[in-house]
C-alpha cells in the first residue's frame, strides 16, 4: 500500500506539521508513505517538492488571476504531479491543504480519475468562495457572493467568491474523494457543505505521547531559567500579529489582571509577536520564538501552569493538543473545534467568544485553585492518551486506506 500525501509544506504551519506527523507514523508502521509539497523544508528522500516546469508562465497568469480575484488558477499543477514517480507509484492519494500558492484546485478531478483520494480538511477553504474561516458568515452553504470580508485569508482583490464556489462545486462533481475531518465542528461544517456528496470520516490529528508528556515542572523551569516561586502563563502561535490568533485579546484579558496576581506571574511565549504583547503588560517574559523541536516544546508546556489561547477561529489547534498531552490545563474561547479539547471542568476553561472579561476570569479561577488545576492536569493527560495518540490516528487512516482499496 503506497500512500502519497499532497500538502502545502512538510513541516510548515499547523497543517504541515499534522500531515508530517501522520506520514512519519505510517512509515514507522511499515506503510509506504511519501509527500509531494509546495514548500519542502526537510531533507527526507520520502518528500519531494511539487515541480513547476514553467514558472514564467505561472507568474504571467497570476497577474491575470490576481486581478480577477481567483486565487491559484495560475498554477499548472496536474501534468507535473501526474508525471512524478511518487504519484505514479501511489495506490492512494491523501490531499491536505491545497491553498498555499502551489496547487490549482481544478486539478483535483484529473488526479483522482484513476486513484482514490482521501481529502483531509484542516480548515474551511475547500468549500468556501475564498476564505479559510468564515467566522459568522454562512454564505458558503448556498453559494457565496457579496463577500463580507475579501481580506480574510487567503485574501482576494475583488468579489468573485460566487464563481470560485461554483468552480469548486463543479470540480468535486467530477472527483473521487473521501473526506476526513479532524474535529467534530469541521465534521458538521463539511456535512452542511458541497462536500456532503462524499463520505465524511471524523479522524482527529494525533500527537506522539512519548514526546509530549508531563515532565518534572521544577526541572523544566530550571532549563528555561524561570524564576522559582512564580506562576507561569504560556501562550503562542506562529504569528500572534495574525488577528485570527487573538494577540489583541491576550492584551485586553491580561492588562486588567489584579496587581497581586501580576506580581506572581511569568509569561512564556512561543512564536512571533508574543514578547511585545507580554512586555507591554509589564510582566516578566521569556520568549522562545519559533520552536521546531518537539522536545523543547514539551519542556515549555510542562513548565507552564496554564496555556492560554485566545483564538477567533480554529479547527483542532495543535498547540492545545500538545498542551493537553503534557498535562497543562488550558483557557480558550468556545469556537470551532476548540471545545473538543478544552472541556470545562475537565481540561480547562472555555470563555464566550471575544469576551476578554470571561477569559480573564478563567485565568484567575484556575491560577487560584491549585486543587482544580491538579485534577485537570491528570484529566488532560488521560484524555490525550485515550483519544489523540498518533498511533490511534495512523491506525484509523490505515483502516480507511484499506477500505478504499
Amino acid at each position: 500500500m503506497n500512500i502519497l500525501h499532497i500538502n502545502q509544506s512538510d513541516i510548515g504551519g499547523g497543517a504541515g506539521i499534522a500531515a508530517y506527523r501522520l506520514h512519519q507514523c505510517l512509515l514507522a508502521k511499515g506503510i509506504s508513505s511519501r509527500q509531494l509539497v509546495g514548500h519542502k523544508q526537510t531533507k527526507s528522500d520520502h518528500i519531494a517538492q511539487v515541480p513547476h516546469n514553467n514558472r514564467h508562465l505561472e507568474r504571467n497568469l497570476q497577474r491575470i488571476t490576481h486581478r480577477l480575484g481567483l486565487n491559484y488558477l495560475n498554477y499548472q499543477t496536474t501534468p507535473n504531479i501526474t508525471h512524478h514517480p511518487f504519484y505514479q507509484e501511489a495506490d492512494i492519494l491523501n490531499l491536505h491543504n491545497l491553498h498555499n500558492s502551489y496547487f490549482n484546485y481544478l486539478a483535483i478531478d484529473n488526479l483522482t480519475t484513476t486513484k482514490p483520494a482521501v481529502f483531509t480538511l484542516h480548515d474551511m477553504w475547500s468549500f468556501t468562495g475564498h476564505c479559510a474561516y468564515t467566522y459568522a458568515c454562512n454564505k458558503w452553504q448556498t453559494g457565496c457572493g457579496q463577500c463580507p470580508d475579501l481580506a480574510s485569508y487567503p485574501s482576494i482583490t475583488r468579489d468573485t467568491t460566487a464563481i470560485e464556489w461554483k468552480l469548486k462545486n463543479w470540480v468535486y462533481s467530477r472527483s473521487n474523494l473521501t473526506i476526513v475531518t479532524p474535529s467534530q465542528w469541521l465534521t458538521d461544517q463539511a456535512k452542511a457543505s458541497m462536500l456532503s456528496r462524499f463520505p465524511i470520516h471524523y479522524i482527529p490529528n494525533g500527537i506522539d505521547m512519548d514526546v509530549y508528556q508531563p515532565l518534572d515542572k521544577i526541572q523544566c523551569r530550571a532549563v528555561l531559567n524561570i524564576p522559582t516561586g512564580k506562576q507561569v502563563l504560556m501562550f503562542g502561535a506562529a504569528n500572534l500579529a495574525d488577528s485570527r490568533k487573538g494577540g489583541d485579546l491576550i492584551y485586553k484579558a491580561l492588562v486588567d489582571l489584579p496587581a497581586s496576581l501580576k506580581a506572581q506571574l511569568v509569561i512564556l511565549t512561543l512564536g512571533e509577536g508574543g514578547e511585545s504583547i507580554a512586555e507591554s503588560l509589564g510582566i516578566p517574559t521569556i520568549g522562545l520564538g519559533y520552536v521546531s523541536s518537539d522536545h523543547l516544546k514539551a519542556i515549555a508546556y510542562s513548565a507552564a501552569d496554564l496555556f492560554i489561547f485566545p483564538t477567533r477561529a480554529d479547527n483542532l489547534p495543535l498547540v492545545l493538543q500538545e498542551s493537553m498531552a503534557c498535562g497543562t490545563p488550558m483557557v480558550s474561547f468556545k469556537i470551532g473545534g476548540v471545545p473538543d479539547l478544552v472541556r470545562p471542568g475537565e481540561t480547562g476553561y472555555l470563555a464566550a467568544p471575544e469576551d476578554t472579561d470571561d477569559f480573564r476570569n478563567g485565568i484567575i479561577q484556575l491560577l487560584e485553585d491549585h486543587q482544580q488545576r491538579a485534577y485537570m492536569s491528570k484529566t488532560c493527560r488521560s484524555i490525550a492518551l485515550q483519544e489523540y495518540s498518533i498511533d490511534l490516528q495512523a491506525q484509523r487512516y490505515i483502516e480507511l486506506y484499506r477500505s478504499l482499496l
